[in-house]
């Protein structure tokens, strides 16, 4: 195991076209998709969870193993499984969640599992974080691992799931100081600080502790943020979208799996990686995001398609 993801595991229905309800069932999962997409872009992954032992859980489970991903730390409850129904819209996604004593919202092991030596980063964030237990004990795990490895914080705010704006803004703030690489989405930015300047945020939160800040904005692509450089834009290769849902966490595991490829595996290296190289990571991570685009649901590429169309990715 080199990279490792804590967070939900849940089963995204999907509203299909016409009239009617009619959904399309997807194993989903912020952080489940980043695992999957880490995976399948050639990185040995584990994932931390607590899977229900009902059908939905059996689902996920065989998912994760599918992928090749480890699932020794996966925990098991008869609590049922978190499920979320999804629309598209033009703009976005909206999204209604079933996740009240659920089991991936009661993981709380007592004492926290303990990562492998050979893992060198740390994925956590989303939707756990609004709920308890296991809001405080993903952040007590992501702290249990300063200075052993490298932490990725993303928030990927569903509004309708945040009841308590101020306590979620406060827990984001206290998972931001802990990570070493924070990155999150232009609706994020607007959820945790409305109206203002992302250049302005990013120097602020990183102030508070990451080594880098990467601001997504969707098709617009993303800028990186880092102490005394000026940012650096990625733009995604063209594609022609059918679905954006995973696109974020695709991009994120990107990141990682491509930050690795680059030797980087301590907070020192990430900070001295040269300008060079973090466009080469960015244009990894941006591709691979706009090839999940490419079809229903979260299904993230395979390294060689990435590879494949990278190039037509761009920096500036």
């Amino acid at each position: 195991m080199r990279i490792a993801f804590v967070g939900e595991a849940l089963i995204d229905f999907t509203a299909q076209p016409g009239a009617g309800l009619q959904f399309q069932g997807h194993v989903g999962g912020a952080l489940l998709n980043g695992a999957v997409a880490a995976a399948r872009l050639g990185a040995p992954v584990g994932y931390l969870t607590q899977l229900s032992t009902d059908l939905f859980g059996e689902r996920l489970l065989a998912h994760l193993q599918a992928n090749g991903i480890s699932t020794e730390l996966v925990l098991r409850s008869a609590a049922p499984s978190t499920l979320a129904f999804v629309e598209r819209t033009p703009q976005t996604n909206r999204y209604a969640f079933y996740m009240q004593g659920t089991a991936d919202v009661l993981w709380a092991p007592d004492p926290l599992p303990a990562l492998p030596d050979s893992c060198n980063w740390l994925h956590y964030g989303s939707n756990l974080l609004t709920r308890e237990p296991s809001g405080q004990r993903v952040l007590d795990f992501a702290r249990a691992q300063r200075g052993r490895v490298l932490r990725v914080f993303d928030p990927n705010a569903r509004p309708s799931l945040v009841e308590d704006l101020p306590a979620w803004r406060a827990r984001c703030a206290e998972c931001i100081a802990e990570c070493e690489l924070l990155k999150l989405s232009d609706e994020d930015c607007a959820l945790l600080a409305p109206g203002q300047p992302f250049d302005a945020l990013a120097q602020a939160w990183l102030q508070a502790g990451p080594r880098a800040v990467l601001i997504t904005r969707g098709a617009e692509g993303a800028t990186l943020y880092r102490p005394g450089q000026p940012p650096l834009v990625v733009r995604p290769p063209p594609v022609q979208v059918v679905d954006t849902i995973g696109a974020g966490d695709t991009f994120g595991a990107g990141l990682s799996v491509a930050l690795l490829d680059h030797g980087v595996q301590d907070a020192a290296r990430l900070a001295a990686l040269p300008t060079t190289a973090w466009a080469e990571v960015l244009r990894f991570a941006a591709t691979a995001a706009a090839l999940n685009c490419a079809r229903e649901g979260a299904d993230p590429p395979q390294r060689a398609a990435v590879q494949a169309l990278q190039p037509q990715a761009a920096t500036a």
